[in-house]
């Protein structure tokens, strides 16, 4: 099916890796508590266990909102295991394109903070809290995507939001026949 299907991307509500302190899932955990007191639940079933469905079946990219940042991943599966590259890809690449609601974490509790830690976590290829954007895919071939993170107000792309990525293996026709879109709601 792969020929027939050469790029496999998931899109979900909620992202699997994410540095922001105010969403926990880059441990599986939740980092905060709601207005009322209640926790949010913790959400340890998708890192632990469904991450395995996405390298069993070969995902190409894992697209993801609910975080109001933007982030990209270089290939990683299990939180340790990054390849530091984008050519010859073998995991995921996670993207979280939520910075359309950009600045909404500097302001909770009643005063300005920043929601990320000071050193990025490994995973973690380009991020920002700061900018509001949105974010494209060109699927050039069957082995090659262009991933930009367009800056609002910005003419150009900046270096640092933009990746070409290249998968492991397949066919570099220029035809693209399909790409198979799995959708998972995630709340």
């Amino acid at each position: 099916e792969r020929d027939r299907f050469p790029w496999i991307v998931v899109f979900q509500h909620r992202p699997i890796y994410n540095s922001n302190s105010n969403h926990g899932n880059w441990s599986g955990q939740n980092t905060y508590k709601l207005r009322d007191g209640w926790p949010e639940p913790d959400y340890e079933g998708w890192p632990g266990h469904f991450e395995s469905l996405l390298l069993q079946y070969s995902v190409d990219l894992v697209l993801a909102g609910h975080v109001h940042h933007y982030e990209r991943t270089w290939p990683v599966w299990e939180r340790e295991n990054v390849q530091r590259s984008y050519q010859g890809a073998t995991a995921p690449v996670h993207i979280t394109c939520g910075h359309g609601g950009q600045s909404l974490y500097k302001y909770l509790q009643g005063g300005k903070r920043d929601a990320y830690n000071s050193t990025p976590p490994p995973f973690s290829a380009a991020r920002t809290n700061d900018l509001w954007g949105h974010c494209e895919l060109e699927f050039l071939n069957r082995t090659t995507v262009r991933h930009t993170m367009r800056v609002m107000g910005e003419r150009g792309v900046r270096d640092e939001f933009e990746a070409v990525i290249t998968k492991a293996s397949g066919s570099t026709s220029r035809h693209l026949s399909a790409i198979l879109l799995v959708g998972i709601l995630f709340i």
